[in-house]
Parts: C-alpha cells; sequence; structure tokens
C-alpha cells in the first residue's frame, strides 16, 4: 500500500493495485517534524508500505540517524520485490529491517536494509505482521480507509503510538469518536483544511477531477478530506483558540431535540457561553483539551438525544417527497417556515432541518 490513500470510492486494497495512493514526502515532512521527540531509541513500523515507493520508508530511513532511531521495519500486502529502481512484479510480501547507516555514507543502501520473505500476503491482520507489530514502538503509514476502525483498534490493542492518515469523516465512527472523546487519539497539526494531492499507480485511471501527470509520466490525483491521526502530542494542541464574539439566541439557536446551541463555524463559538454547543468536526483541527470538553456527538449521539421523531415526510431541494425517520440520526433545527434550495423535513405542520455531524463541546472551568 506505500503510504496509499483510499478515500470512500476506493475498496480494500487487497481487491486491486489500483488503489494504491503514493503519500508525499512534503506532506509527510510538514507533519513529522511536530514529532521528532518522541522518535529517540524507538523502534518504528511502517506495516502499509510498498518500499519501492514508499515516501515513509524512505523519510525515515534517511532520517534515521537524525532522529535516533533504533530500527525501521516496514511490510507490504504482497509488496513488489526490493528492488527499489525498478517495478519487477511479485506476489511474495516481503518485509524491510534497516538499523541505520554501516559504511558512513549517511545513505540506506540496499546492502544495509534487511530483506525477509513472508510465507503469508503481508496483511496487518496476519500473525507474521503482528510479530512484527509487538517490536515496535510507533507505527506511521497510511492504512486502508476502509480498513480504519480495525486498524486502529488494533493499535489501541497493543498500546503502540501511532501517526496515521486517515478521512477525516471518521472522527464520525463511534469506535474511533470514543477514543477522541477520552483523549486517546487527536488530529494531527499539518493538514487543516482541503484536499492532498497523492501518486498512484502507471495504470491508474485518472477520473478524478483534479488530477495531473508530470513531466516524467507520473500520475497525481487529489484526495479531500484527510487528516493526520495520532496519540502522540505535540505542543500546539494545547494552544487556546481565542474566542471573541458574544452570544445571542437569535445568532445561537437551540437543538429541537438536544439541550446545545448550533455554533456553525469554530470561529464563531461565543466567548461567554458555557452551556453545551454543537459544532462541526472541523472543529477537532483546533480543539485544546485544556480548554474544552467533548460531551458528545450528534450522528450517534450515544443515547442522549432528547427526543425522538415519529416518521417525517423528506422533501429534497427538487421537491420530491418520501417518508423517511431521518430526523433521529442528528442535530435538529425546528424552523418557523421551509427553507429555500435546502432539504427539509415535515411532522404534522412543523419544519425541521437535519444538520451534519455535530460535535457536542462546552468550555471547562478556568
Amino acid at each position: 500500500m506505500a503510504g496509499n490513500v483510499k478515500n470512500r470510492n476506493l475498496g480494500d486494497a487487497k481487491k486491486s493495485k489500483k488503489d494504491e495512493f503514493y503519500t508525499q514526502l512534503t506532506d509527510i515532512e510538514k507533519e513529522l517534524k511536530h514529532y521528532k521527540h518522541h522518535f529517540r531509541g524507538q523502534v518504528v513500523y511502517c506495516n502499509c508500505d510498498d518500499p519501492r515507493v514508499s515516501n515513509f520508508f524512505h523519510y525515515f530511513s534517511y532520517n534515521f540517524e537524525k532522529l535516533g532511531l533504533k530500527k525501521l521495519i516496514a511490510t507490504c500486502y504482497k509488496s513488489q520485490d526490493i528492488d527499489l529502481f525498478s517495478k519487477n512484479d511479485s506476489e511474495r510480501a516481503l518485509y524491510l529491517e534497516y538499523e541505520g547507516d554501516k559504511d558512513g555514507n549517511h545513505v540506506p543502501d540496499l546492502d544495509e536494509i534487511g530483506k525477509n520473505y513472508l510465507n503469508g500476503d503481508g496483511d496487518f491482520r496476519s500473525e507474521e505482521s503482528i510479530e512484527l507489530l509487538k517490536q515496535a514502538d510507533i507505527v506511521v503509514t497510511n492504512p486502508p480507509f476502509s480498513l480504519f476502525r480495525e486498524y486502529v483498534a488494533q493499535l489501541v490493542e497493543h498500546r503502540k503510538k501511532f501517526l496515521i492518515i486517515g478521512n477525516v469523516n471518521a472522527i464520525t465512527y463511534k469506535e474511533i469518536f470514543q477514543l477522541i472523546k477520552a483523549d486517546k487519539l487527536w488530529l494531527g497539526p499539518s493538514i487543516r483544511s482541503g484536499d492532498r494531492e497523492f501518486g498512484v499507480p502507471d495504470d491508474y485511471p485518472l477520473n478524478a477531477a483534479g488530477h495531473r501527470i508530470d513531466d516524467e509520466g507520473k500520475k497525481y490525483i487529489r484526495v479531500k478530506g484527510v487528516r493526520w491521526f495520532t496519540n502522540m502530542d505535540f505542543k500546539e494542541r494545547h494552544e487556546d483558540l481565542i474566542l471573541y464574539k458574544t452570544y445571542s439566541p437569535d445568532e445561537y439557536p437551540t437543538y429541537d431535540n438536544y439541550d446545545a446551541i448550533e455554533v456553525s463555524k469554530t470561529k464563531d463559538i461565543p466567548a461567554d457561553y458555557d452551556g453545551v454547543m454543537g459544532i462541526p468536526i472541523t472543529f477537532l483541527d483546533k480543539y485544546n483539551p485544556d480548554q474544552f470538553e467533548i460531551v458528545g456527538i450528534t450522528k450517534t449521539w450515544f443515547g442522549t438525544a432528547a427526543k425522538t421523531y415519529p416518521p417525517q415526510i423528506q422533501v429534497g431541494t427538487n421537491g420530491q417527497r418520501s417518508s423517511v425517520t431521518k430526523l433521529n440520526d442528528g442535530a435538529t433545527l425546528k424552523l418557523d417556515s421551509p427553507p429555500l434550495s435546502k432539504t427539509y423535513y415535515m411532522v404534522e405542520n412543523d419544519y425541521y432541518v437535519q444538520l451534519y455531524a455535530r460535535i457536542l463541546i462546552r468550555k471547562k472551568e478556568v
């Protein structure tokens, strides 16, 4: 998988090599600079990385001495061969071990990188991969998005430090959100918005809206909603968010099915409101656990919703109507009249809109 990223339209890595997305070295460097003090004397494991094209392996092998690493291990799912300078196909999975420069040229030469074949397919869930995981202190890679829950659960089970790439919507997964709420997982600092560019294999069809081919014929596409997920602390995470807005009931409506106000943008969090607030999930880009407490999330509620709605009529932007019970799945605002050009819901003679997932927060006492 080689530092591969998968968006919602990409399936399991085992299905096709067209699922392989290669993380840019610049994106890795921008994020890793915040954690350098975590790596001294540690064993780093990149367990979703084809060493031919993995910029994760490149970064750690070329910065091995600078970071003070003890060992670097990389495995991948049915990798190509060790030759980093060609693309000879091989269906045998392997793992690499690198323990630093031996000849003084400060370059990870091929004869300094241990090559070992695996009996299985190199899946991160295999017994062989788990045995390698047990040797590691920190895991840094780009796991398949389709297996993100299972991948994180394995890291937590084995009590590993980690820095991995995922889709921002993973925040709303029940298993992931519980870790965030318990302050056992948070977002990294280098990606806060927008999309990111990833390399793709030569035979990847360029159907995405954002794509390019460079002068050497290498293909790239842009993926939206990418974030770093980690349990390693960094100083920027504890910087207070400056609040300047003043609360007013007109500007901050209260949810119909929960005692909290709606704050549609992180920058609009009122400085003088001490109750529960619903805020978009991108709030976690600037979340300081010393400043705010996470109460819950509206997508799954975890039994905290104060109201259950009967069947509703959903009215789409085209005026088409259908019977649903969608309002029970999230934060709901009651309206005086139907909104223009927006999907809304009718319960008897009342009008409602459902908001995208909101994280429920309150300010901590100073």
